[in-house]
């Protein structure tokens, strides 16, 4: 079948879930009943070590339209959903978790928002069905990532979201950039918003949710901030980062030679001589970090690829 045959793709990334795939695969095929659209179901197993694959192939045998695809070790949700973005021949994609919490009832809810003109249109679990400690920690990390990127977004990491065929070939989904898809969507120039959606309760097996995550999720906000502020133009961050630096090193090693200078004080035992030192000399480096990364961007500029909405010929 050829690719602008299909208009939508569910692409569902999956780590043992092997209890959940049957029920999951049953309600997606309720609601796509009553779609009057051409449709696949593209499963991406992350290396999972239970019966996953067996009850997909399953399922797969009884159901022309799902796909599946084995990775050979666990790479990642994000390598999971880069697979599912390069293999599904929708023009639009729907993205979903594989444990039962997202409720595919809500995929004709989020067509619709789609249809209002966006390009991206994530999930909002309101009342969302996990423990405390998982429920306080993504409020806080939406929270800060929306405050860090000026997106107004209440639930930036929910799994149900729908894409247009265009958001989904402009990205690059990579290490655990998956948690930051509206982010850089939004970058490239594409239409935000959400929805409230229904959240469950885990059914079956347990989370794959850890403190490890948390931590690696501030880390990656950090690399999302550089890639969408400074990736094309690196002296802005690492030249002021510099720059201070060189400043305030520069004004207290001559305020020292002043005062050894005029004062007849010795600086054999001011820490501050040493301090000020260090500053210059990380000044220094950050700007000439800066100045490779220019060169760096420059020496690619040609293979640059900028998101094009329309064009008129």
């Amino acid at each position: 079948m050829e690719k602008d045959k299909i208009d939508l793709s569910i692409v569902i990334p999956l780590y043992n879930e092997e209890e959940s795939l049957g029920e999951l695969h049953e309600q997606i095929t309720t609601v796509l009943g009553s779609l009057d659209t051409s449709a696949e179901i593209v499963f991406v197993d992350d290396g999972s070590s239970d019966a996953s694959m067996k009850k997909l192939t399953e399922l797969h045998e009884k159901d022309a339209r799902v796909r599946v695809y084995q990775f050979r070790k666990n790479y990642g949700k994000s390598a999971a959903l880069a697979k599912g973005f390069s293999v599904a021949k929708g023009q639009t994609l729907i993205t979903m978790d594989a444990d039962l919490q997202d409720d595919p009832r809500e995929i004709p809810h989020l067509l619709a928002k789609l249809d209002e003109g966006f390009d991206l249109v994530s999930g909002w679990k309101k009342e969302r069905k996990d423990p405390f400690i998982k429920r306080t920690t993504s409020r806080l990390f939406n929270r800060i990532t929306c405050m860090s990127t000026n997106l107004e977004m209440h639930d930036i990491n929910c799994g149900i979201k729908a894409y247009r065929r265009e958001v989904t070939d402009a990205i690059n989904v990579y290490g655990q950039l998956h948690r930051f898809l509206p982010v850089l969507a939004q970058w490239e120039g594409f239409k935000v918003s959400e929805i409230v959606v229904r959240h469950h309760p885990r059914k079956y097996g347990k989370t794959k949710f850890g403190v490890s995550r948390f931590v690696a999720g501030f880390i990656d906000l950090i690399t999302v901030l550089f890639i969408t502020r400074y990736t094309r133009r690196p002296l802005h961050l690492f030249g002021l980062a510099g720059l201070v630096s060189f400043i305030f090193g520069l004004g207290l090693s001559s305020w020292l030679a002043f005062e050894r200078i005029f004062n007849d004080k010795y600086l054999s035992n001011r820490p501050m001589m040493f301090l000020g030192i260090l500053l210059i000399i990380v000044g220094v480096q950050f700007v000439s970090i800066g100045l490779l990364g220019e060169m760096i961007t420059e020496s690619r500029k040609q293979q640059v690829d900028y998101a094009i909405k329309k064009t008129l010929t």
